[in-house]
């Protein structure tokens, strides 16, 4: 049966960004049964012991409590439950000195579901017809923000800058707010912090200025907290959260051990967060009761902030600089490869400037060595104009191994010397 789609059955029903080039991945790996790949592509967190055994002391302390039935065989409020609510208030409140009542906070099934709440309640066609740009202020971005709206050009980003370290290989973005417009045709703001694919953290003076600029025309700054402190505090630079009167802090607790609980968490002002909570009560009531209660348990007893910084964040760290080294090892040296700043995340960026071929040829090349990573271009979502660095990236997941994240860097420095000498022409550097 083939029934007839509406304008948005049509665009929901395609896959976006990198979850169409996982089907390729999947498929690669099915065909090569019995080849070892070097999977550098996985966006799941790494099962740490230290992590699900909290997760499962939760489970007991849930099963345990006379709580358990109201909890799983109950429906709750679309806002969340309300002891994971209590937890996150209490937490922020003694924490960053904040003075949030409950009805700052929302929880969402996943800070995915959240942006496509926000997506369709702020940006695209408003009641008067007129469209409200969903803005990215520093491309590349997260992929998964392609495919949030209903109304897919809304979403506009914007180039960054690029500050870069010739000799060390070393680059990072910063916002080109020269570039950068926000105005009253904009819905809403949103960016990654730390951003995933790059690593990069946005300073807190670059999120005060893009906040001021939405302020001035009412506009509401999204700031994708996935990967920030206090949990799962994947930062490996110094940073903290911002707050302000036009911030919505969106949190989630996947890469906390959680994924598959579907938990996302927003905190900002009350006249926000009930409009998204009407939007989740009409889309799908709530998120599930159960992994609320388990994370309020980790939450509320600190056990989840200490592990974020003494069993999450070492990990993901010592796994960047192992790539670093690797890289700079392998890598040539006389060739224009540069890898994104190290801030946070559990990826690396990898830029190859002048690339005689794009990115996805890249991809398609390094398989045949067995190594799979992703191609870049899916990570611009929103960019409008036709940008070479788009098709000249990588992002590498910190998921694997020490020594297959070793062995990969060898394959790749191989293949992209080969790349690079068969070009006909001597490579620029980067203006």
């Amino acid at each position: 049966m083939t029934p007839e789609l509406t304008r948005f059955g049509e665009e929901m029903s395609h896959l976006t960004g990198v979850r169409a080039i996982m089907k390729d991945i999947v498929e690669t790996l099915r065909a090569g049964q019995g080849q070892h790949f070097i999977n550098l592509s996985a966006g799941n967190p790494v099962i740490l012991p230290e992590i699900e055994q909290l997760w499962r002391d939760c489970t007991q302390e849930l099963l345990a409590s006379p709580e358990y039935g109201n909890v799983v065989c109950r429906y709750g409020t679309s806002q969340g439950y309300e002891p994971l609510i209590e937890a996150i208030k209490n937490d922020f409140n003694q924490r960053y000195g904040l003075e949030l009542s409950d009805r700052h906070i929302l929880i969402t099934p996943g800070s995915q579901a959240l942006y496509f709440l926000a997506a369709n309640a702020f940006g695209g066609h408003n009641a008067t017809g007129r469209m409200k740009d969903i803005v990215l202020p520093l491309s590349p971005d997260y992929t998964g923000y392609g495919g949030i709206s209903l109304v897919p050009e809304a979403v506009r980003a914007y180039r960054p800058t690029i500050d870069v370290d010739e000799a060390a290989h070393r680059f990072r973005y910063r916002p080109d707010f020269s570039q950068l417009s926000i105005t009253d045709d904009t819905g809403f703001v949103l960016f990654s912090r730390p951003c995933n694919p790059t690593g990069n953290v946005l300073s807190g003076e670059d999120v005060q200025q893009i906040a001021s600029l939405a302020a001035a025309h009412n506009v509401p700054v999204l700031v994708d907290s996935a990967y920030a402190p206090p949990y799962p505090a994947l930062n490996f630079t110094d940073m903290e959260p911002v707050f302000g009167e036009n911030i919505l802090h969106c949190m989630s607790l996947s890469k906390a051990g959680l994924p598959g609980e579907r938990l996302g968490v927003a905190i900002g002002d009350p006249a926000i967060i009930n409009v998204l909570e009407c939007f989740q009560t009409n889309f799908c009531i709530h998120s599930s009761r159960y992994g609320q209660a388990i994370a309020a348990r980790a939450i509320a007893s600190g056990e989840l902030a200490r592990l974020a910084e003494q069993v999450i964040r070492p990990y993901y760290q010592d796994k960047f600089a192992v790539l670093a080294a690797a890289l700079d090892q392998a890598m040539p040296n006389d060739l224009p490869w540069y890898l994104h700043n190290g801030e946070g995340a559990i990826f690396a960026w990898l830029w190859f400037d002048q690339l005689p071929i794009t990115d996805q040829n890249l991809y398609e090349q390094l398989k045949q060595r067995g190594v799979i990573v992703v191609p870049g271009n899916p990570f611009f979502p929103g960019l409008r104009e036709d940008w070479p660095h788009t098709r000249q990236c990588v992002r590498l997941s910190l998921t694997a191994s020490r020594e297959d994240l070793a062995e990969a860097a060898t394959r790749l420095g191989a293949l992209v010397s080969e790349v690079y000498q068969a070009q006909p022409s001597p490579v620029a550097v980067p203006a």
